[in-house]
This record gives C-alpha cells, structure tokens and sequence, in this order.
C-alpha cells in the first residue's frame, strides 16, 4: 500500500521557488529561445582535451561560434562580460564617475544604434555567426544560473561589432580619456601629445617569425606566434566545422574567431604596428547665433551634434551625466589644443573589420589571405604569414589612408586645408610589404618593416614616411641576429630562437656603465668591496637571462635606475623609443652617477633580500592565486621562478614584472601569453603554450597545469587532428549538459 504523504505549504512554497527561480535568475527568456538553443547545442560537440584545450565541432560555423561562446564563458565568462561591458561603453555603469569618460569616447567612435543598424544590414553568413555569439552565451548563462553578471544579463548579436581593439575598428584606446575630460566637462585647453609612447608599450608587443623552405629542414614553411599581452586576454581553441573551417589558436575573450593562429592550409601572426592609420585635425571653430560651424576651405560646413546620456554608478543609486557629442566631416571632436578643437579620423568599417577577421580563418593560402586582406579591415596590426605551398610573407599594416606626404601626419593637421583630407585607401599592393625574402626569413617584433628580413628588407625611399613611422627595438635587432646566424631551423630550433636569452640593450648600457667606473677616482671605487666585485661580476656577466644569474639582477635593477634618473632630465613632451631612450640616459647621467646608481642598487637589494647576490630567479616570479581579472600577490605563497624578462631590454620571450603592495619579489603580468610554432608541410604539426592554464578558476586541474612549461620556454603538443584528439580526451559533451 502506497503512503500519502502531506508536505507544509510552506516547504512546498520553497521547493516551488527553487525550481522557477534559475530560469528567473539567468534571464527573460521564451520556451521558444530555449527551444532553439537546445536544439542547437545539440549539433555541436566539445571535447577538452587533457590541457583542457576546447575543440568545438559542429555542422556549420555558427555552430562552432555558439560552442566557442559557450567554451569561452565556462573558461573565463568574467573577462568576455569585462570585453563587452567596455566595448559598449558601459563601464560607469559598474565602476562608478572613474569611467565616465572611457564610456563618452566608445560613444564617440561607434554606439549601439549604429551597430544595431549595421547588424540588420549584414550578409546573412555574418548575421548567422552574430545571433549565435549571442545565443551561445545566453545559453550559458541560462544553463549556469549560479553566475551572477556585474552588469549584462543578456548579450545581443550586435555587441561585438562595438569590441574595438585596433584590429576590429578604430584604436579608441590611444584616445586620451583626460584630454575628452577637459573639453567635455570644462572646456579647457589642454596640450596634446600624438604619440604613443614606444618604450612604454614594449612588453605588450608581439613577436612574430616566418621561416622558408630554403631554410627549414624539412622543406616546410615555419612560423612563431608569439604574442605579449596582459595575462590571460586570450584563450587556445580549435574551432572545426564542416563548412570549411578548422582554425587553431588564441581568441580574445568574447571574439568568436582565432586571432593569432593557423589551419591546416596557412597561418597568421600578428603585430601591433605604429603605421599611421589615424589623424588628427585642428578644426577652426565659428559660431553663429546658436549653431557652430567648422572652416574647411572657402565653406562653413555645420558642426553635426548628439546628446548622450550616461549613466554611472554611486552609493546612492544610479546617476546620469549629459553630454552633447560634436562631430565634423573628420570625425568625433575629442579635444581643443590653442583654440582650435581636435577632430579624430580613424578606421570606421566595424562590418568589414569582423568580416576580414573572421574568413582569413579560412584563407586556403597567400592569394586568398591576400584577398580578404583587401577588406582593408585591420587598423593596428602588422602581419606575418606563412603557408602549406611554402610562402612566407609580410604586411606593415593593413588599413592605410592616402594623404598628402608634404604634411607632417605624425602631428595634427589644419583641417580647414582641403588638402589635408583623406584621399582613399591604399590598395594591399601599395602598403610596405615583403614576400619570399632571399634571405629566407622574416621577423617583426613592433619595429621597423626596414629590417624585417635582412638584406632582403623593403627599400624604405619608396614608401610615404606615415606608412611605416616605427622605430627600431631591441628585439627587433636581437630578432634579425637569431635568424640571420642560423642556416637550418626544425620547430625545435625555432623554439630556441624565440627564447634566445640574449639581453641586446645591455651591448650599448653595460659598456657605458664599465667606462664610468674606470673613469671615477680611485676614492670613489674604494668606498665599497661589494662594489668592486659587483662590477667584475658584471664585467664576466654573458648579457643572457638565466634563472640563477646574479649579473641580471644587477643589470635590471642598474638599468632601470639609471633610466628613471634620465627620464627625470628629459623634456616634457621629448619622444622615447626603445633606442634613443638608452643613446639619452648614456649622455644625460655622468660617470659618478653611473657608478652611485649600482651602489644604490647593492643597498636596495641587500635590503629586501639579506644580499645583494640575489638570483634573477628569486626575485622575478610567476604566480596566478585568484584568477580574477585584478590579480592579487604573495611573496608567502607558492611561486615559480621566471629567466626571462622585459622586452624593453630585448628580451624576446617577454615577461614584464614588478612589486605590488607587501611584496618584495616582482611578479609578471604582461609578456608572452599563447605562444606557438607551426609547421606546414602535407599535415601540419605544432606545439604551444599558454601562460597559465586554461580555466580561470582556482582549484581546477587547468588553472596553472602549464605554468611549468611557461616559466622554462616548454612547449605540449598541439592536438590539431581528430585521431590526436581522440588518444587525449578529458572530456566530450554538448552545451549545456
């Protein structure tokens, strides 16, 4: 006999409350939406390898888009909510009035009417991959409702033709928040610097290398990605459909195509690039009545306005600020310098931008890479290519306005001179380039396209000074020395060659340093023993990164003394690129001074360590504790030792550190994050690493199960074929079980 059982209405309440309230707490959604993304998810597979690596199959690329949105929010869904949140310009919304500018200048350049306006427009293939970004990631979210968003609770297909980043729309982020302040809130005249400071950007380059056959021991092109960027920006993936697409490689969180990687046909790598692809324009102002006009040549043509209102966070509730947004023919105003109003003109083709990222994922080979590069869609990336058919290539460059070379375009321009507009794009042919190089290999490392393959480089007088302004680097000089040296490369070679421990900048400071020591009194170098051997371990000290190396520490520790010391002489507005930076500190310190700053460097290090004879190793520190984006840092808890170090030292593995509050040991957040070398014969065959581990959660089994092989320059094998995959399977499922 079957016993009733009566249940309190309360409890019942409860019961009742818990089985609605995940379906309320995710988002508002239809039966019908969870329908269809049910069925969907049902046609897509995920397997993780035992790296954790997600390889997503599905019948058509949308498929494969909405399992890697799915992937990427199971990985990290705080860094893709994070990538959107600033992209849409609603970052006050979370971080309070701080953000309130960084919101108006994403307002500026491209808003949500614009891009929902665009979305409807598009082709219908591009259309297919926008929903499914957004249907994979509100899929996640309505599956995982323990996942409580800072601020977005529904992502829309529009959303990631708003996520510039240089190579996805207009660089917005060179555009200086505190100069958009002072117009925009108070009208003041503030002086304005059109430059981005070299030096400052070297540990967040790239590297990228292309071996050719003539080279290779196999007879196979060769390739190196080797991107610097904050830790963790990007995940490894491998995105596989049957309509063609089988990519491998980094994607930034919340992109739903491979950034920097290869299919079975070619591969990619890119570089951040200085060539000129925005301007400046000083507009001249008048006002008549109540409406404002700008001067371009005999005209007065109306200065086009729009009112925004943004909201902010505060301890009280949300607040709105209101702003009226002007605009010229040259684009949004984004400050005043001596009375005139800066109009900012940059890359605007958010459609042709995500399209050319998405088909070069695609590309069959240098002509049809070539031809999706005539998009014209990439506005701050250099590129270095390789391909199965044993072609080797590079592009400084990619979006590249015509001008007038008779005006200094690395300043701004009078932009009521007509002769100052844009006159179209050039054509790929027409930018700085080189194919095949005789030399048989190519190197970028965010430096000049005039030496990128040697004696083989593109001749610089046939190019206008604004396409390649770049200066030369120290990893660019230890690059093309690496390459040149060595007549054969394997992928275990080429390895080797972007590990190369050689610190270049220390062939120029380091003499500097020996000289002044010879040349101050007798006094003077008798002051201290530590001293004294101090400079003869520098003297025997090879210039190369190593764990265990004291020389290094010396050398860092001098070095960058020395440089703050320089930098404190130098002009206000004085440029610095990697090179001129040491050619200044050189001239600009005396010979006692040279010799006082290694002095303080022995004290300092004595201080925080017990001895001046500190390894590198002990001091420059890998260490991943929370895995939120804002990482935290403990010299008590468990780290691992880092050779390697920053690039602005020619250091080509990249590894930037420093101390943070309570510590003494400096830990890396900037540098190389995935790396890879390729090899493209009839099967490709790769290997990569990442900086950490795949998951951002601590705890998990892949939050730092490759920071062994980081920390050493190792590398695991890339699982690229199905068979592959198969012998090192974690796991396999559909979204959402």
């Amino acid at each position: 006999m079957r016993r009733s059982v009566v249940l309190p209405i309360g409890f019942m309440l409860s019961l009742l409350v818990l089985l609605i309230c995940p379906l309320l707490q995710a988002q508002s959604v239809t039966k019908a939406e969870i329908a269809r993304w049910q069925q969907q998810a049902k046609q897509i597979t995920i397997t993780r390898d035992t790296w954790g690596v997600p390889h997503i199959y599905g019948k058509t690329d949308a498929d494969v888009v909405f399992g890697l949105l799915f992937t990427q929010c199971e990985d990290d869904f705080e860094r893709v909510e994070e990538n959107y949140i600033t992209s849409i310009g609603r970052s006050a919304e979370v971080e309070g009035e701080s953000a309130l500018y960084q919101d108006l200048r994403a307002r500026l350049f491209l808003d949500s009417t614009q891009a929902i306006a665009i979305y409807r427009k598009s082709p219908l293939w591009m259309k297919q991959l926008l929903d499914a970004f957004a249907d994979g990631t509100n899929y996640y979210l309505y599956t995982h409702p323990d996942v409580k968003p800072k601020l977005l609770k529904r992502f829309q297909p529009w959303m990631p033709l708003m996520f510039s980043e240089g190579s996805i729309g207009g660089n917005i982020s060179v555009v200086s928040t505190e100069r958009l302040k002072a117009f925009y809130e108070q009208r003041k005249s503030t002086s304005w610097i059109n430059h981005v400071d070299h030096y400052e950007r070297e540990s967040v380059g790239s590297n990228g290398f292309a071996i050719a056959p003539a080279k290779s021991a196999t007879k196979n092109a060769l390739l190196l990605i080797n991107p610097h960027t904050s830790f963790y920006f990007r995940s490894e993936v491998h995105m596989i459909s049957q309509a063609g697409l089988n990519a491998y490689g980094a994607v930034t969180w919340g992109q739903f195509f491979i950034y920097q990687g290869f299919n079975e046909n070619c591969g990619w790598m890119h570089t951040t690039s200085y060539a000129d692809s925005m301007d400046e324009y000083l507009e001249t102002i008048e006002k008549k009545g109540n409406a404002l006009f700008y001067k371009h040549g005999s005209d007065l043509k109306p200065v086009r306005t729009q009112k925004v209102r943004i909201p902010y966070k505060t301890a009280s509730g949300m607040q709105y600020k209101e702003f009226t947004m002007y605009f010229t023919q040259h684009g949004p105003i984004a400050g005043e310098k001596d009375g005139k109003w800066i109009a900012i003109d940059m890359m605007n083709t958010p459609l042709n931008a995500l399209s050319q990222s998405y088909l070069r994922t695609k590309a069959t080979g240098y002509d049809s890479f070539k031809q999706v590069m005539k998009l014209n869609g990439n506005a701050s990336n250099n590129t270095i290519f390789a391909d199965k058919n044993g072609t080797i290539a590079y592009w400084h460059g990619n979006f590249m306005p015509k001008r007038d070379p008779k005006f200094d375009w690395e300043q701004p321009v009078d932009g009521s001179n007509p002769e100052t507009d844009w006159k179209g794009l050039h054509s790929v042919d027409e930018i700085v380039q080189v194919r095949n190089p005789a030399t048989g290999w190519i190197q970028n490392c965010n430096a000049t396209p005039f030496t990128v393959s040697g004696s083989s480089s593109p001749d610089k007088g046939k190019y206008p000074t604004y396409m390649a302004p770049d200066a030369q680097n120290y990893r660019g000089i230890n690059a093309a020395r690496v390459l040149s040296q060595k007549t054969i490369f394997t992928l275990d070679t080429l390895i080797a060659a972007a590990n190369d421990p050689h610190l270049t900048a220390f062939d120029e400071l380091l003499p500097a340093l020996l000289t002044a020591y010879q040349t101050v009194s007798g006094d003077a170098k008798n002051q201290s023993k530590d001293l004294t051997e101090a400079i003869q371990m520098l003297q025997t000290w090879d210039k190369a990164y190593g764990a265990t190396s004291i020389g290094q520490t010396l050398a860092i520790y001098w070095g960058e003394r020395i440089q703050r010391l320089a930098r404190s002489r130098a002009a206000g507005d004085q440029r610095f690129d990697n090179l001129s930076l040491t050619a200044f500190t050189i001239s600009s310190t005396s010979a006692q001074e040279k010799v006082t700053a290694l002095a303080e460097v022995i004290t300092e290090l004595t201080r925080d360590f017990g001895t001046w004879k500190t390894p590198w190793g002990d001091i420059n520190r890998y260490q991943r504790l929370t895995g939120k984006i804002q990482e935290t840092y403990d010299d008590q808890k468990p780290s691992l030792p880092v050779a390697f170090t920053s690039s602005a030292w020619g250091s080509l593995a990249a590894f930037a550190a420093k101390t943070y509050p309570g510590t003494k040991k400096r830990y890396g957040s900037v540098g190389n994050s995935f790396v890879a070398v390729v090899e493209f014969g009839k099967r490709v065959k790769a290997r990569s690493v990442v900086t950490g581990g795949q998951s951002s959660k601590p705890g998990m089994k892949h939050f730092t199960d490759q920071a062994p092989l980081y920390t050493v320059g190792k590398f695991k094998d890339v699982l690229f074929y199905p068979e592959d995959v198969k012998q090192h399977v974690e796991r396999t499922y559909h979204p959402g079980e």
